[in-house]
């Protein structure tokens, strides 16, 4: 999983008009220029919060990201509540399950 990458991308969306710019004009573009998995590349070109949420996204990040895509605060935390439900644990990240525990953090 290349989480790193993803979440500079989603950063650098969440601060910098030039690159929301590009999103908005030719995602296929953005998207090759970091080099993200096929989950990943497909959970931004769908707006999945909640995919982007499991795959390991911090939810500092995300909650900024979700705002600019249009959810409101508890559709945000819905769409993570039912991602854990559709997809299982946190896959990477601080909200990864570790040891046989349970990830997420909501």
């Amino acid at each position: 999983m290349t989480l790193y990458r993803l979440q500079k991308l989603l950063y650098e969306l969440n601060r910098d008009p030039r690159v929301q710019e590009a999103f908005l004009n030719d995602r296929e573009c953005l998207l090759a220029e970091y080099r993200l998995s096929d989950d990943e590349a497909e959970a931004i070109r769908s707006d999945d919060v909640g995919k982007l949420y499991i795959l390991g996204v911090n939810g500092q990040i995300l909650m900024h990201f979700a705002a600019w895509r249009g959810l409101a605060w508890d559709e945000y935390i819905q769409a993570m509540k039912e991602a854990l439900a559709k997809h299982g644990q946190v896959k990477a990240g601080i909200y990864a399950a570790v040891e046989g525990g349970e990830g997420g953090a909501i």
